[in-house]
């Protein structure tokens, strides 16, 4: 099970859509997926036809301990594709959580029992550095960080590192960064490809060969309720997050290919061991 947050703490970056987008393609290929939306605004909910203001259950009524997380767990019109919806209750959950003992693996001391039944769980973080944020960073062993191509978004991103540091020192010593996603990139501007070079420059090998470009498709499709891969599967907007998730999934493989190099020497060693003792 691959668990990943995206997050940043500046809104507008392209989070949330790439939380569901991403979620989207992987259970189109046959994975089975969790998203998680820690986000008061919930707009990964709406991106999923969610009415939020039914207020029917949420990720509020797990992190309180009213309901289990099966009771919260929706399927979506995706086949192997789950949500916990969020809803304008969730945004008094930081104050309550306050003078919680151990408040910042709440969410995660109410939820770890049913992550294992998915190959991918994905969060969508609020935008800020809050207790629900720290929550989902004791959850994941993963970041992705959606940055926008402007000059504006790389401001912050150091208090995020920090931030990540930080909580990978104190709480959960297997987070790591997974890479960065290039979102809102314009491909007809000379700026746009300052940016995108600046961001590559800046973050190296951790940036995503696919960048999100601009693309209005993937601004109404939330609108109807859906991801950009059922909205307009023909659209830009599909085409380049089919290509991240694909870059995703490889990142497996690639990290096998590491451990595999990583144990040879060991298993080399025990077979001569072997040897010399027969």
């Amino acid at each position: 099970m691959r668990s990943i947050a995206f997050i940043n703490q500046k809104g507008g970056v392209g989070k949330t859509t790439s939380t569901a987008n991403v979620g989207a393609a992987l259970a189109l290929l046959g994975k089975k997926v969790l998203l998680i939306d820690l986000d008061p605004q919930a707009n990964l909910s709406i991106h999923f036809g969610v009415d939020i203001h039914s207020r029917g259950l949420s990720i509020y009524e797990i992190i309180n301990g009213t309901h289990k997380p099966d009771e919260v767990v929706r399927k979506t019109e995706i086949s192997g594709l789950d949500l916990i919806p969020s809803n304008i209750d969730l945004s008094s959950a930081e104050i309550e959580l306050v003078n919680t003992v151990g408040r910042e693996t709440v969410i995660k001391f109410n939820l770890e029992n049913m992550l294992y039944k998915y190959d991918y769980v994905l969060i969508d973080c609020p935008p800020s550095l809050g207790l629900l944020t720290l929550n989902a960073l004791t959850i994941v062993r993963e970041i992705i960080i959606p940055l926008q191509t402007e000059y504006f978004a790389l401001q912050g991103v150091s208090k995020l590192f920090q931030t990540f540091e930080l909580i990978k020192k104190r709480l959960n010593e297997e987070l790591e960064i997974t890479g960065i996603i290039p979102c809102m990139y314009d491909s007809r501007t000379n700026l746009g490809h300052e940016v995108l070079d600046k961001i590559k420059e800046y973050f190296e090998d951790k940036v995503f060969k696919t960048a999100i470009r601009k693309n209005v498709k993937l601004s109404e499709s939330p609108s109807h309720g859906m991801p950009i891969m059922t909205y307009a599967p023909d659209s830009n907007g599909a085409k380049d997050y089919a290509a991240l998730t694909k870059e995703i999934i490889d990142q497996e493989a690639k990290t096998f290919k590491e451990e595999l190099r990583q144990t040879a020497p060991t298993a080399k060693v025990s077979v001569n061991v072997l040897s010399t003792n027969s």
